[in-house]
């Protein structure tokens, strides 16, 4: 048998993947001691009843202070914004295929760069623009379908992925903002290469489980001139993608490294790397730690307001994200749990979500996409989220709702 679902989420069991086959009494022994029982998928042509329901798990009571938080992000969501310069051009579905190929080259080309610089040759400066420029343009037409991608990862391409991530968050920020081409075009430059200076660090260092060291977190922060001295004898890199590279660890309140800046001394391209690093950072699974839920990552962001990131370009990215980003588990006011999958950049509230468990958390026969704007639940009310799942929640790996095509892997680097 395979086992497609648990009755609790993959991250709270020992199972490496998210579905696996039964091959021994060993692991049927083995799930007994983690579940009481699991989905498994069965030819069509069998005969079977439908899988009981998933037990629903009370929603924890939240304290004073994570109300308050989600007041706040709340009223920030829905302040009112003056017409955006970048209206969209297309749908998600319609982007997705263009979207799904300039990944792949920016993906190709940062593979190239990592080869190039563990060699001591030179960067592809031109190819790199090229692969930017094509990812911008996806971004302004609609920034939906490359952050779908962003919800890939792979922990044996994460530095490549993450970069390529950062890149899209960038991107998509940039063009919240209303940055002109030229902007965007250096600012995703930077993005894609903020990181560059990683491949002198030892990947022992890199991958470390624990806790670094003193010695080992020096090493570490070296990074950062190491990218900028390969991003400065690279021709055709912009200057102010330069400071992508140089800035991106430097906190607002001057904690950060390696120059030690505070406030408007970071810069806004410095500021916005540092952002979209620290978002995708803490919401992807580490050798050290898992990665926690981009809406929990959302709210931690908020607090660190003032602290770690410059206050006013906080919330904005806030509103860029929305408090339900694409890839979140929601569960709705009719007791059905799906998956973001599209934005409304018009009602942040209301996204398109696609429906994984109906209100008895029963697997859909096929989940259907719907647009809460328009839906209402069975009592004729409006349909809204009361809540954000953790990632894994009923065994659901959000990946697979999403419109995404089946992506090759990478050659190695």
């Amino acid at each position: 048998m395979y086992v497609a679902e648990l009755d609790r989420p993959w991250r709270e069991t020992p199972f490496l993947f998210q579905g696996f086959e039964i091959r021994s009494p060993a692991d049927i022994e083995e799930l007994k001691r983690f579940c009481e029982w699991v989905y498994v998928e069965i030819p069509e042509t069998f005969a079977w009843p439908p899988p009981p329901a998933a037990p629903r798990r009370p929603a924890p009571v939240p304290t004073e202070a994570e109300q308050r938080v989600a007041r706040d992000l709340l009223k920030i969501i829905n302040q009112p914004r003056g017409a955006p310069v970048y209206a969209d051009r297309c749908s998600l579905e319609q982007e997705m295929p263009a979207a799904h190929a300039h990944y792949l080259a920016a993906r190709d080309a940062l593979h190239g760069v990592m080869a190039d610089v563990r060699a001591g040759r030179s960067i592809d400066g031109h190819g790199i623009g090229r692969a930017v420029g094509e990812l911008a343009e996806s971004i302004i037409r609609n920034p939906d379908a490359l952050n779908c991608l962003t919800q890939l990862k792979r922990k044996d391409e994460y530095t490549a992925l993450h970069s390529l991530r950062v890149c899209i968050l960038a991107l998509a920020f940039g063009r919240h903002l209303g940055l002109d081409r030229d902007m965007l075009h250096a600012l995703g430059i930077g993005a894609l290469l903020h990181d560059v200076g990683k491949l002198r660090v030892p990947d022992a260092i890199l991958t470390k489980p624990g806790a670094l060291d003193e010695q080992e977190l020096a090493l570490m922060r070296r990074h950062v001139p190491y990218g900028v001295e390969i991003l400065e004898r690279t021709p055709s890199i912009p200057r102010a993608a330069i400071e992508v590279a140089r800035c991106h660890h430097e906190r607002y309140d001057g904690s950060g490294y390696q120059e030690g800046l505070k406030g408007d001394q970071i810069g806004l391209f410095g500021m916005i790397g540092g952002i979209v690093d620290c978002y995708d950072a803490v919401t992807s699974d580490r050798p050290y730690r898992e990665g926690m839920s981009s809406h929990m990552a959302l709210k931690r962001m908020y607090e660190w307001r003032g602290r770690e990131f410059h206050p006013a370009l906080t919330e904005q990215f806030i509103q860029c994200m929305g408090i339900y980003p694409i890839g979140s588990v929601v569960e709705l006011n009719t007791g059905e749990v799906g998956v973001v999958v599209a934005m409304n950049r018009v009602r942040r509230l209301k996204p398109r979500v696609a429906l994984v468990l109906d209100g008895n958390c029963r697997p859909y026969a096929e989940a259907r996409t719907v647009d809460l704007l328009q839906r209402k639940g069975a009592d004729g009310q409006s349909c809204d989220i009361d809540r954000v799942l953790e990632p894994g929640s009923y065994g659901i790996d959000p990946v697979r709702y999403l419109p995404i095509p089946d992506l090759p892997r990478a050659a190695p680097a």
